[in-house]
Parts: C-alpha cells; sequence; structure tokens
C-alpha cells in the first residue's frame, strides 16, 4: 500500500497519520478527502527544551516509517510536517516559533535524513490547515478565503485561486500579530495588545480562569458559561469577540475574500461564537463587502490533512517531473 507520512506539530501536541495515497483503492473518499490509514497523537515536549522538540518529531516520524512499513511493506513515499511560527517552505527551514523556542531549524532536511532520504515537504500549520480546508472543507468553493483557527495562538491562511500565500518571507497571514489594543498584555512575539493575547482560546480560558477563580477553567468553559447567562463569562467572550471582529475588518478590508473560516478551540463553542461574531463584524464594514464567516469543517484534522496533502504534492511533482 503506498501511503505518505503527515505531522501536524502544535504548541503542546503533535497529530500524525499515515496516509493512503493509491487513489485506485483507499486513497481518498468520494468527497475527495485523504484515508488516513493511521493516527497517533503524542505531547509535544516543548517544556524540554527545542532540541527536544525536534527529537520527539524525528523520532515520531521514524516510527511512523517502521509501522508502515511492517503493514504495508514498503516505507512511506514522502512525508509532510506542518508546524507553527514563521516557516520558509522553499527553504525547509523552520525558522522561529516563539511557544517553541526554536530558530532555523532544517527540518526538512533533518527528516529526510531520519526517514532514509525520502522526500520531505514542510509547512506552515495554519496554511496546511487552509490548504485542507481550501480543497476538502468550508473553502473548497471559494476563490478567495481567509482560514482563521483560534488555539493557543492566532493566525491565518490566506487562500487565492486554489493556493495558500506563503508571502515573501514565509510570514503572510499572520493576524494574531495585529495589534488591536495598543497598550495591553505583552505578547510572545514582544508587542503589546496583540490579537491572540485577547482574543484566543488560551486567552480566553486565562481572563475566564482569573474572573472565575477556577485555575483549571479554560475557553470551554467559558463558552458553557456564556451559554448558561454567567454575566462574568459574558463580560470576557465580550471582550475577545470585540478584539476578533476588529483584527478580521483590518483582514477583510486588505484581502477582500469571499469566505472567513473559523476554526480551532473557540470555533467549537458554535452559535455562542458565531452569532455575536458575524454581528460584531457586521457593525464594522462600512465599504467592504461583508464575506460568509464560517465555522471550518475538518476539525483539529485539518493541520494533518494539509501536511499529508503536502506529501502527496510532492508525489504528483515528482510524476510530472
Amino acid at each position: 500500500m503506498r501511503h505518505v507520512i503527515a505531522l501536524d506539530v502544535g504548541g503542546t501536541g503533535m497529530k500524525a497519520a499515515l496516509v493512503g495515497v493509491d487513489t485506485a483503492t483507499c486513497g481518498e473518499t468520494s468527497a475527495g478527502r485523504p484515508v488516513l490509514l493511521h493516527e497517533a497523537r503524542r505531547p509535544t515536549g516543548r517544556d524540554r527544551g527545542p532540541d527536544a522538540v525536534v527529537e520527539t518529531i524525528l523520532g515520531f516520524a521514524a516510527e511512523l516509517r517502521d509501522l508502515g512499513t511492517a503493514r504495508y511493506g514498503a516505507p512511506a513515499a514522502a512525508a509532510g510536517v506542518a508546524v507553527p511560527g514563521i516557516v520558509d517552505e522553499r527553504a525547509g527551514q523552520a525558522v522561529y516559533a516563539s511557544n517553541l523556542g526554536w530558530r532555523d531549524v532544517p527540518l526538512r532536511a533533518l527528516l529526510s535524513e531520519r526517514l532514509g532520504g525520502v522526500p520531505v515537504a514542510l509547512g506552515h500549520d495554519v496554511r496546511c490547515g487552509g490548504l485542507a480546508e481550501g480543497r476538502i472543507g468550508a473553502g473548497r468553493d471559494a476563490d478567495r478565503f481567509l482560514f482563521v483557527p483560534l488555539g493557543t495562538g492566532i493566525a491565518g491562511a490566506i487562500g487565492i485561486g486554489g493556493r495558500i500565500e506563503a508571502g515573501a518571507h514565509g510570514s503572510a497571514g499572520e493576524i494574531g500579530h495585529i495589534v488591536v489594543r495598543p497598550g495591553g498584555l505583552e505578547c510572545g512575539c514582544g508587542q503589546r495588545g496583540c490579537l491572540e493575547t485577547v482574543a484566543s482560546a488560551a486567552a480566553v480560558g486565562r481572563d475566564w480562569a482569573a474572573a472565575c477563580g477556577d485555575p483549571l477553567a479554560g475557553a470551554a468553559d467559558a463558552a458553557k458559561a456564556v451559554a448558561s447567562g454567567d454575566e462574568r463569562a459574558r463580560a470576557v467572550w465580550h471582550r475577545a469577540v470585540d478584539a476578533l471582529a476588529d483584527g478580521l475588518v483590518t483582514a477583510l478590508t486588505l484581502l477582500d475574500p469571499q469566505t472567513l473560516i473559523i476554526g480551532g478551540g473557540l470555533a467549537e463553542a458554535g452559535d455562542t461564537l458565531f452569532t455575536p461574531l458575524r454581528e460584531a463584524v457586521r457593525r464594522r464594514v462600512t465599504f467592504q463587502r461583508l464575506p460568509s464567516i464560517v465555522p471550518a469543517a475538518l476539525g483539529d484534522a485539518a493541520g494533518c490533512l494539509g501536511a499529508g496533502l503536502l506529501a502527496r504534492d510532492l508525489l504528483s511533482t515528482e510524476v510530472t517531473a
């Protein structure tokens, strides 16, 4: 069975899969979604430092290679890995990630070497998620879209004409570092008042934990409290939604997308998020065309699916060449 390795590296955990690439058998579903032959997760281990994180990634990929060889009689034909931060996809380098602490890691070369020389594609985690949402998810019918997952941080993937824009230096779409509250909380990037310090799932969880006095409370707990009518939760939620709307209107003013796709942990709140968010964005637009604001379709599998698509694209390129 011909297959590829897909890895999605997050701030706290990693998702991985073996993805079929033989479309004549089990390479994809009738809806075009790649079939995940095997799925696994493990902690990123960022508390042990950036070198340990890199070794964990390499070791996890090697385990998947061995598993694929044992199950299907041959090693993976390629691998795709999605990582956070600033990524130089052409050079195969993980340039910077504040939540993992690394700089200028030649991850593509390291992975290829560990996997015995197979081709490896390196991508940004959110752009990989956007690639998957654009091809097989909520953006498949949109020529221009912006995918914004609200998780530990906030970033964006800009979809234009079937591709995801990386930018000249690998940092296109970093909407989470638009300053929406000047002089606010310090961000890991060094600025103050960045969008992700106010409107990420981590920020909502932090603010709700402080408001309710439970240090273990998170964003999901805040959403439940909002739905139950808790005024403290509503105040926390309102601050986050207002900041998010400010950031999104800035983005849509620059990019003019047909569709805004919102994913990540906060999107799981459903109408508790989308009803006030749509209204907050509507109130802010003037000359801009109001886009559709929709939930992501692929959930937390988007990054891993996108990494698998990158790896499959490598094989398609080889065949074409």
